[in-house]
């Protein structure tokens, strides 16, 4: 089987329990938005799926492999986060030099290039390196990789309007010309909305939801209008209907319904679509 399978993995530290039983498909060739509020448990997953946590139950395989310890799985991902590889005193060109040896298959030329469009002095010790240009330095190399399975925690951390903008585009274009498995993991919703293709979104160590954007998009909705006549309309939703939130202003209320509502709206109600961010907000405020 071609793909990344989490089964049953939970976490746990000290009286924190990070991950509940996850399990979970990362398809080829797709990109997933890893969804989910501060210490929801987005880092801790990857860092499980990459080997560098061990889960206290269950376990991960990349193409049908255990990946726990396996150079020759652990060598078709790659991670990036907050957390420095690197010596510190090593140069940026030194450190792409270093990448090509572990991940042979790392476009070297193609590392300068992004570099020179971010304007990332490869001169320039690590250390030295600004929050921002620490994010674009490694997604220059997640980016310059060619690993089929490439996870990035937090890509846009500290990175102007621009340069995020420049990532998304750099990322697109590089899945058009030859596909991979890109995972995002962010808490930035609506920058991601337009990029990716499946969505799962995790609360509290456990997954909520996990299906194509577009399908989880076309099964919720906003329906609003008078208290009365909202709720009127709640107390007689199908059954695969769920009212996943509600406002209120006034006499007026607005519910939030994941689900089939069913196609007639009746009379002085109006539906509209929600969008992802409203969407995750709903689930995860609770």
């Amino acid at each position: 089987m071609r793909g990344i399978e989490v089964k049953n993995v939970s976490k746990s530290f000290k009286d924190t329990q990070a991950l509940r039983n996850v399990s979970l498909t990362f398809e080829e060739g797709k990109i997933y938005g890893l969804l989910g509020r501060n210490g929801a448990g987005k880092s801790t997953l990857l860092n499980i799926i990459s080997n560098r946590k061990y889960p206290n139950e269950g376990y991960v395989s990349v193409d049908g492999v255990p990946a726990a310890e396996n150079d020759e799985a652990l060598r078709k991902m790659f991670l990036i986060n907050e957390m420095n590889l690197y010596p510190e005193s090593m140069r940026v060109r030194d450190a792409f030099k270093v990448t090509k040896t572990f991940y042979p298959s790392f476009d070297e030329e193609y590392a300068l290039k992004l570099s020179e469009m971010f304007e990332l002095n490869i001169k320039k010790k690590i250390k030295s390196l600004s929050t921002g240009y620490q994010s674009i330095f490694r997604n220059v190399l997640a980016l310059s990789v060619n690993v089929p399975y490439v996870f990035f925690d937090e890509p846009v951390l500290g990175l102007d309007a621009y340069h995020r903008d420049l990532f998304y585009r750099l990322l697109i274009e590089k899945y058009s010309e030859e596909p991979f498995t890109a995972v995002i993991s962010t808490h930035l919703i609506e920058e991601v909305a337009n990029v990716i293709e499946e969505v799962i979104i995790i609360k509290k160590g456990e997954i909520l939801k996990n299906q194509s954007r577009d399908s989880i998009l076309e099964n919720s909705c906003t329906v609003s209008g008078t208290i009365s006549q909202v709720d009127t309309y709640v107390s007689s939703l199908p059954a695969g209907a769920e009212v996943i939130g509600s406002d209120t202003i006034g006499g007026l209320k607005s519910v939030y319904i994941c689900g089939d509502a069913g196609s007639r709206m009746p009379e002085g109600l109006e539906r509209s679509a929600m969008d992802l961010q409203k969407l995750f907000i709903q689930l995860t405020s609770i």
